[in-house]
């Protein structure tokens, strides 16, 4: 075999392995109840929720909880099943995390509790059109 021959075999062995170890960690959206679901049977494997912080009848948001030294977090989450879940994250409230229109919460079950080790937000982007009168 020509040395450009076996040089073309490692270089498509090598990407292939990276496809396939990043494919073994891609997480799809589940609702809460799949991800109690999941944790219940055993599966340890972070996973991705995404939904709405909860608000009163006034548009007030309720149930967010800073620790006594704002080094965490704690919040009620809306799914989009509207079912209603309390997230732990053990960093500082992300400083846009009251202007998000939808959260995105990476982690796993712990008891009753969603315990989030990243929070990704989708914030009302400046660039959306503004109706004209």
């Amino acid at each position: 075999m020509k040395k450009m021959h076996i040089i073309g075999i490692i270089i498509v062995s090598v990407a292939l392995t990276i496809i396939l170890s990043t494919a073994g960690d891609a997480s799809s959206y589940v609702t809460f109840a799949e991800a109690m679901k999941m944790a219940r049977e055993g599966n340890k494997k972070k996973i991705h929720v995404v939904g709405t912080l909860k608000k009163d009848d006034q548009g007030n948001f309720t149930g967010i909880e800073a620790s006594p030294d704002r080094l965490a977090v704690s919040f009620i989450m809306v799914d989009n099943n509207s079912e209603e879940r309390k997230v732990f994250y053990n960093e500082p409230m992300p400083p846009d995390l009251l202007k998000s229109e939808q959260v995105v919460i990476i982690g796993s079950f712990r008891d009753e509790t969603f315990v989030a080790d990243k929070i990704l937000l989708k914030c009302p982007s400046k660039y959306q059109e503004e109706k004209l009168n």
